[in-house]
């Protein structure tokens, strides 16, 4: 499982504010099938929120430390029924790593690490050019009527 520093989790937190449940778990809990699901979402978005359906608050959290431990994932939060969970795309080359994995921990921090400051690279840009954009449509509504 990554650990993230609470500054990335709250970047991520605020990323994934608008985000929609792509994947829900339910009442046959996490299958294979739905763990290679959120392995394909989590390839594809990096950040993703997963519906948990008639799960109590004890089994969400061991739910959600299985996913991680499962995918290498890091959680980013758990509000009610929604889990929020990060992991850095991998290559498309590279297979699903397993447990026994030789890769250094000091690489996959360094990875996680610049892959956390590459979003948030990412999300202060689009903050900038959003307001850039209710920047402009505010001088274009205040412009004064002739006549």
């Amino acid at each position: 499982m990554i650990a993230l520093t609470p500054a990335q989790r709250r970047e991520f937190r605020a990323a994934a504010h608008h985000l929609k449940p792509v994947v829900t778990v339910a009442d046959n809990g996490l299958s294979e099938a739905v763990l290679a699901e959120i392995d394909r979402s989590l390839q594809a978005h990096e950040l993703i929120k997963v519906k948990t359906q008639g799960v109590e608050r004890e089994q969400r959290t061991a739910l959600m430390q299985q996913i991680c431990d499962a995918l290498e994932a890091a959680p980013v939060q758990s509000i009610g029924n929604i889990l929020v969970v990060w992991r850095v795309r991998r290559d498309e080359d590279t297979p699903a790593s397993s447990s026994g994995e030789t890769k250094a921990r000091g690489s996959k921090r360094a990875s996680v690490a610049k892959s956390a400051r590459a979003f948030a690279a990412n999300a202060r840009r689009t903050a900038l050019m959003q307001a850039a954009a209710e920047k402009k449509r505010a001088a274009t509504r205040r412009t004064p009527r002739k006549g």
